[in-house]
């Protein structure tokens, strides 16, 4: 069966049956980027832009790497080298950017629901690669991925998603996205870094990070998003890092193994330690890979649709 839509602009109201088969998808993917030759014809004919509004290194490459393993013709967007800097439109870019022919457009932009306002204005597949403090539904998917091929499945699972809460695309995609497939989600960061009502979502929160050690299967660590001013919230990085920071004595003290995700970048010494980026109790890099994959899934389910 396809996909129920012809875009993935957020895991909100995405089935249950549309992220298995993504998952499964990207299994089988996952065994082409093994190969000697880590490249198939999936999308061969198919062109492929990758519109970032915003900086990006994971993401980006990512993409780029998927698209270019299904042999589809790629198309990098760049800001700073665009008319964008001229005053054009997004609607204008989009419009021109389409009139090549093209059939699908990654875009990752600071503003909410860009995404969808471009499913309103052209007939591209969309897909959404981060839209402000909104959804990063491919991020969310990789690490569903992630844990899956760790524990075997995911129900049953229990996830905390620890730090910036409120400026985080990713904790919310991956809400959305892990409660579907029933996983017990919880949420742990400062009060100030908390959205209010957030319980409404179906996760319970906590204030105390030990407490989410001990009660939790897994911990997706969120990076401090400074450019959004998210240090306001707390007195001190320093501070930060000393009550809700990842460390190994913390890990140590709290007699468990417990699987650490990140989803980049790292701020080493603030979320996270070095000893626990680097550690075995973590799959970071693991995440990266699979990203290619997850990312490759998607393509290929959304350019065989049309």
């Amino acid at each position: 069966m396809p996909l129920s839509s012809r875009h993935l602009l957020g895991l909100q109201g995405v089935p249950k049956e549309d992220i298995e088969l993504i998952l499964d998808t990207a299994h089988t993917f996952r065994e082409v980027l093994d190969r000697p030759i880590k490249k198939v014809p999936t999308l061969q004919g198919k062109t492929i832009v990758n519109l970032f509004y915003e900086d990006s290194t994971r993401t980006r490459i990512s993409f780029e790497l998927a698209e270019k393993r299904l042999s589809a013709d790629t198309v990098n967007f760049s800001v700073s080298t665009s008319s964008v800097k001229k005053g054009e439109s997004l609607k204008d870019t989009i419009k021109n950017v389409e009139a090549m022919k093209v059939d699908m457009i990654i875009i990752r932009h600071s503003a909410a629901g860009t995404p969808y306002y471009l499913t309103k204005i052209c007939d591209s597949n969309i897909i959404n690669a981060g839209d402000g403090i909104h959804e990063h539904p491919t991020q969310a998917l990789l690490d569903l991925y992630s844990i899956k091929e760790r524990f075997g499945k995911l129900k049953g699972l229990k996830v905390c998603i620890v730090g910036d809460i409120s400026h985080s695309r990713v904790a919310l995609s991956n809400i959305f996205g892990l409660k579907t497939m029933g996983v017990k989600v919880s949420v742990c960061g400062p009060a100030t870094m908390i959205p209010k009502r957030i319980e409404e979502l179906g996760v319970d929160v906590i204030y105390n990070i030990d407490e989410a050690i001990r009660e939790n299967d897994i911990l997706n660590v969120l990076r401090i998003q400074l450019e959004r001013k998210a240090g306001e919230a707390f007195p001190s990085l320093r501070e930060y890092a000393k009550y809700f920071g990842i460390t190994k004595e913390r890990l140590d003290k709290n007699g468990k193994n417990i699987l650490i995700l990140h989803p980049g970048p790292i701020n080493r010494g603030v979320e996270i330690s070095s000893e626990v980026a680097d550690g075995s109790d973590q799959i970071i890099l693991n995440q990266v890979t699979n990203g290619v994959a997850v990312r490759m899934a998607v393509l290929y389910l959304l350019g065989t649709l049309n």
